[in-house]
């Protein structure tokens, strides 16, 4: 459900950026209502929150700085290009990851994860077309927003990962999406900001901030709770899947073949990679991105 939520989040935003909100208003209020919803998670299970521990904050803001930065770039990715491309850049996050986990040694390098990340590049090169310099669609500000936000989401699994340890997931997401909320503030449109609490389009942004950011991580936390790491890598996939059905069918975006083709490329393997990296690992509270 978490999965399914986060991919009908990119086409609810992708519609209302085709009615002209700016993009980082969209990422604002998306995270601001998933923050009331962990505030109330974190009413109802104070304990072991950890809230006095320095190291918590640090890392909680670490993490809230990936999460601004992944909101704010898949949505620009998504109003320079298309829901499907956006949501699959941004599922390159692992590959993020193990580039970051090799630099700092908490990764060992092996022929077998380079060929992974070879095969995502390819991927990566037929789904945005870069090959075809007269591709339609695909602008180069999308594909670099699309990964940016892949990148950002690595560091919010990081800053996630190093927090776990001092704090609840509760805590931990309360003060990411307060960070997030607060970052935010300074690059959307202020006159949008204020708009936005009596449009017309409100309805969008509730179930925005509801089903995008605060039902689905609570949800999602919980079910890692229950469900093996490897089930839940794969199960993942519902949600660049469901975004380009949204994207294809209700704001009816088009796929050549061959961005058909690095798609797949792109789901299989970074799934692949994911199963692969957990399977010596107990389950957490981190993403599936981990």
């Amino acid at each position: 459900m978490a999965a399914l939520f986060w991919g009908l989040s990119g086409g609810i935003g992708g519609i209302l950026m085709g009615d002209g909100w700016d993009a980082f208003v969209v990422s604002f209020y998306r995270g601001a209502i998933g923050l009331l919803f962990v505030l109330g998670w974190l009413a109802l299970r104070p304990s072991g929150s950890g809230l006095s521990s320095g190291r918590l904050w640090f890392w909680s803001a670490i993490a809230g700085i990936g999460v601004a930065g992944n909101f704010s770039f898949y949505f620009l990715s998504i109003s320079h290009g298309s829901v499907a491309v956006a949501a699959t850049l941004m599922y390159c996050a692992p590959v993020f990851v193990y580039l970051v986990s090799f630099a700092l040694k908490l990764e060992s390098p092996t022929a077998l994860k380079w060929a992974a990340i070879a095969v995502v590049m390819v991927g990566i090169a037929l789904l945005t077309q870069i090959y075809d310099t007269g591709a339609s669609g695909v602008t180069a500000i999308g594909v670099g927003a699309g990964l940016l936000s892949g990148l950002s989401y690595a560091i919010f699994i990081f800053g996630f990962k190093y927090a776990a340890p001092h704090g609840s997931p509760q805590a931990i997401l309360t003060i990411a999406f307060a960070v997030l909320a607060i970052i935010l503030i300074w690059p959307a449109d202020p006159d949008q900001m204020v708009v936005a609490l009596t449009t017309p389009d409100w309805p969008l942004f509730l179930a925005l901030g509801v089903f995008g950011a605060g039902l689905s991580f609570v949800l999602y936390i919980i079910g890692l709770n229950h469900t093996a790491p490897a089930v839940a890598s794969i199960v993942a996939m519902v949600e660049p899947v469901t975004a380009s059905l949204f994207g294809v069918i209700i704001l009816s975006e088009s796929l050549a073949s061959l961005q058909i083709l690095g798609m797949g490329l792109i789901l299989l393997t970074v799934t692949a990679l994911s199963v692969h990296s957990r399977a010596a690992r107990p389950p957490s509270y981190l993403s599936t991105s981990d």
